[in-house]
């Protein structure tokens, strides 16, 4: 069917722009040659942010952008610009500052209106028709009678922007000590939800970096409150419809505060860090849940994300279509009543009660979004099976809805393959690996990381941040670099293949050499080398998805346990006492950086196996959840790795466990070595 409108996003690759290709508004793809127009023409630049999955960024697409009348305004004013924050995370960081220094919040769609060179002075997410009309007619009548006054406020932004990011230092070069830990966790603890999990208010995200900090903090401290805490979160997010029963994965976020309803958008970087979460919980406490979580998860980014070429591509959409052809969110996970009785026949009374379809259960338009509200023996005892009789039939339900689910027009997908998300999957998934043991989880990995280097990797031995449609595409963030050499650690201590090590290392170098912010020891978001923005943003705060520096941070902490003798300890020092000042003065928003410290202030072990029957060794010691500990392992000496240098005895397998260069005897029981690290010696 022709297109009545046709733009140049049609030139582009993102799914998103794509989306916007044929709109009546003439969006452009961001580029040297439209920014070049804008100053020429001396017109004002609207940039409009978001990305495929993004319900709110839909609603504004056909309410405003698909108008003829809007576009009209659009076109006469302005030079107007499609971004994709998935591929440009650099440009969407610039402009988020702004409008949170404007409004005080965040969100996408994000909308900002800037000068011909690019500085914000204006912005806001979703608006409305008529009220988009008019303000846009206002800024741009402003701008022709006024233009000194809109300078004016752009400067301050300009000037806002960089206080905005600039890291604070005081004259306290300590490391934070465990104390300091102590009280800034009770303090953080007064927002704790403890009857439902996350923080008191709606909407809820899971924040799985506060949760992998909390878990490793209550464990280390003997902390029963907070372990009770993260449990009670686990949990409740297991059980509540932000994770999808049927199919497996969680959505981004809970609309209410008992994790119910969510925004139904499905990204890959959530599931990876949840994964990994669930995992390291399970090796903790063995409850079955989170390794059904676990699984399920699993599940979902392969059999929705996963490219025959082995990369996982990024979101399935909030929103798809009805038996009506209405496009609607959730339309794919939801369910009527009548519609469960006609599937579930004699099997619908138990899953009515086990999934609460009822008023805890319903959400809107006679549909119910499955949640579980107590354990499944209380369910059982109701209708006077067993436990294990009971889970039979729930299993046997959600596999009869699973196939009518495939029957419904499905989600949106975003195809295309970021590296930074793909490395936060490829940990996810050796983590599972290692305190699962499915040797499927770690052929996925393996193939994922075999796909990265084989397509992402540039001339200069530095990544891609983006590949589509067999095309890689623009450099690679700092993001992209911690993403993949967390994963790539990971595989290592999965495999002891000394290729995922050597390639950390490079990749580490390459992040020291291109990204270096020499005044604060810290790295820039965009290579020094890369396009010049308004502004050079140094990402700390860590959110939904830790930050690209504390990734980085913690990278070198183990890198200067596997090679002492480099600098990268030195650097982790400086790094750690720049960030001392931002970090307690808002440590729940740096709990990466918390997890950090708290690293730095426990006995850190180095543990080398040498010997034949090195990997059975392996399994049983990292089947333990030990995060202050790293792994080497080979059949015989390698002077590569210097934790296996000259470790070899003839006929037998050793375990050597050390901590700052001074190592116990070694043993070959895994029991004896794991005595060692409990008592610290």
């Amino acid at each position: 069917m022709p297109q009545k409108y046709t733009n140049n996003l049609i030139h582009e690759r993102s799914p998103y722009l794509l989306q916007h290709a044929h709109n009546p508004v003439h969006w452009e793809g961001w580029n040297q040659a439209v920014l070049q127009r804008a100053k020429t023409e001396q017109k004002l630049i609207l940039i409009s942010i978001g990305y495929a999955a993004c319900h709110w960024c839909h609603v504004m697409e056909h309410e405003c952008f698909e108008d003829v009348e809007v576009a009209e305004t659009m076109n006469t004013h302005f030079v107007n610009i499609k971004v994709d924050r998935e591929e440009r995370p650099d440009i969407d960081h610039i402009y988020m500052d702004a409008l949170q220094i404007m409004t005080g919040s965040g969100g996408w769609p994000l909308n900002i209106l800037a000068l011909p060179d690019g500085r914000p002075f204006w912005g806001a997410t979703f608006v409305k028709k008529q009220e988009w009309i008019q303000v846009l007619n206002q800024l741009q009548d402003l701008y022709e009678k006024n233009p000194e006054k809109v300078i004016g406020y752009a400067e301050n932004m300009a000037h806002g922007l960089k206080e905005i990011n600039a890291i604070a230092t005081n004259n306290n070069t300590d490391f934070i000590t465990t104390s300091e830990i102590r009280e800034m966790v009770s303090n953080w603890s007064n927002y704790f939800d403890t009857f439902l999990g996350g923080y008191k208010r709606a909407p809820k995200f899971m924040m799985p970096v506060n949760l992998n900090f909390l878990l490793h903090y209550s464990h280390s401290q003997e902390d029963t409150t907070s372990d009770e805490y993260v449990e009670t979160t686990l949990t409740r997010m297991a059980w509540g419809g932000i994770f999808d029963h049927v199919g497996g994965g969680f959505s981004r976020y809970a609309v209410d505060t008992k994790w119910h309803v969510p925004h139904f958008e499905k990204m890959l970087y959530d599931n990876g860090l949840l994964i990994s979460l669930y995992a390291k919980a399970y090796a903790v406490t063995k409850n079955e849940l989170y390794k059904n979580v676990v699984q399920g998860s699993i599940s979902f980014i392969k059999e929705e994300l996963l490219d025959k070429n082995n990369g996982f591509y990024s979101s399935l959409d909030a929103d798809s279509l009805t038996t009506t052809g209405k496009l609607e969110e959730g339309a794919f996970y939801v369910w009527e009543k009548k519609q469960l009785q006609n599937i579930l026949q004699e099997d619908y009374t138990v899953f009515c009660d086990y999934f609460n379809i009822n008023s805890y259960g319903y959400w809107e338009d006679k549909n119910y979004v499955l949640i579980r509200d107590g354990e499944a023996s209380e369910i059982a005892e109701k209708h006077s099976i067993t436990e294990n009789e009971l889970l039979k039939i729930i299993s046997a339900c959600l596999t009869l809805l699973k196939d009518e689910r495939e029957t419904r027009d499905k989600p949106r997908l975003d195809d295309k393959i970021l590296t930074s998300w793909n490395g936060l999957a490829i940990k996810g998934l050796t983590d599972a690996y290692r305190y699962l043991g499915n040797e499927e989880y770690l052929e996925l990995a393996l193939n994922n990381a075999n796909f990265i280097l084989t397509n992402l990797l540039t001339q200069n031995g530095g990544l891609f941040h983006n590949h589509k449609d067999g095309k890689s595409s623009i450099p690679a963030f700092l993001e992209d670099y911690a993403a993949i050499i967390d994963g790539f650690l990971g595989l290592y201590e999965a495999t002891f293949d000394e290729k995922w090590l050597t390639k950390s290392v490079q990749f580490t170098n390459h992040v020291i050499d291109n990204f270096t912010d020499t005044s604060t020891g810290l790295f820039f978001f965009t290579s020094n080398n890369g396009e010049v923005l308004i502004r050079k943003t140094l990402e700390v705060a860590d959110n939904v998805i830790p930050s690209s520096n504390s990734i980085m941070a913690h990278n070198l902490l183990k890198l200067s346990k596997y090679y002492p003798e480099e600098n990268f300890g030195i650097r982790l020092n400086q790094i750690m006492k720049t960030m001392r000042k931002t970090i307690t003065e808002n440590p729940q928003n740096h709990a990466n950086w918390l997890h950090l410290s708290l690293l730095m202030n426990q006995d850190f072990y180095e543990v080398a196996i040498v010997g034949k029957n090195y990997h059975s060794l392996c399994e049983t010691l990292m089947k333990n959840y030990l995060p202050n500990v790293i792994f080497a392992a080979s059949k015989s000496d390698t002077k590569d790795v210097p934790l296996l240098a000259n470790r070899q005895v003839k006929n037998k397998t050793l375990v050597y466990v050390c901590k700052q260069g001074t190592c116990q005897l070694p043993v070959e029981e895994t029991n004896q070595a794991l005595d060692f690290i409990k008592t610290k010696f």
